[in-house]
């Protein structure tokens, strides 16, 4: 908690000192049309995730064990942990330094940088610096693309609620099913499933990887014209 204050504070210092304006700017204050767009990018990532998930059982023929019993308390933990993750990475790829940036390089400079930032990143935050380069530029490639596309939805948007929402039910769902640190399988165990190989395997796991993206990307698109959902000045709400 600590650490995300830090993060407000020097965002603040950023945009105040070198751009003159107010933190608002990266559409952080939790308005009701902003409100409103977090929730959509939650639902829908969280439901595409979900998509995903059962075209990998039937791909994969995975079977799938269910916990006897749900601990909520732990899916709640879950959200709060993951919201806080989620918000701190946004402010530091998709807020002050990406405003900044767009308005001194221009916007698509500004996206592909946070993009291959938010790729490398992942390299490290996956502990992968003793991977081979394969596997190095698969996390580049997909993470980077993930990046580019939150970028592009906080440019798009004026805010980091749309994409907030994005990542947050991304995050999220995951750990209803797979192996995450701190929060993992907390609904559904995997016990078994067909292994891929050669070409089969790269297939899949670059549609894996890449598919939720494009799909996203698509939805953005459709969703900039609607003004309802994409308008976020607080003159407007």
């Amino acid at each position: 908690m600590l650490g995300l204050l830090m993060i407000i504070v020097i965002s603040w210092a950023l945009l105040r000192f070198i751009e003159k304006k107010n933190i608002d700017v990266l559409g952080i204050i939790p308005y009701p049309n902003r409100l409103f767009q977090f929730f959509i990018g939650l639902v829908f990532m969280m439901f595409l995730c979900l998509l995903m998930v059962v075209a990998e059982t039937y791909i994969l023929n995975v079977e799938w064990k269910q916990k006897e019993t749900v601990d909520f308390s732990l899916i709640f933990q879950s959200f709060i942990y993951h919201l806080r993750s989620a918000l701190t990475e946004d402010l530091v790829f998709r807020g002050a330094i990406l405003y900044v940036l767009i308005q001194r390089i221009g916007s698509k400079k500004a996206i592909l940088l946070s993009a291959l930032c938010f790729g490398v990143y992942h390299v490290f935050s996956y502990g992968m610096m003793g991977e081979g380069i394969i596997p190095i530029v698969y996390v580049i490639l997909v993470t980077g693309f993930t990046g580019y596309v939150w970028a592009y939805t906080f440019h798009k948007t004026k805010s980091i609620m749309l994409g907030l929402g994005f990542h947050l039910g991304y995050n999220f769902l995951m750990t209803f099913f797979y192996k995450t640190y701190p929060y993992g399988e907390i609904i559904f165990i995997e016990v078994s499933k067909t292994s891929l190989q050669d070409w089969n395997w790269v297939f899949f796991n670059l549609s894996k990887g890449l598919l939720p993206s494009i799909v996203t990307l698509a939805f953005v698109n459709q969703l900039k014209k609607s003004a309802v959902i994409i308008k976020s000045n607080s003159s407007q709400l």
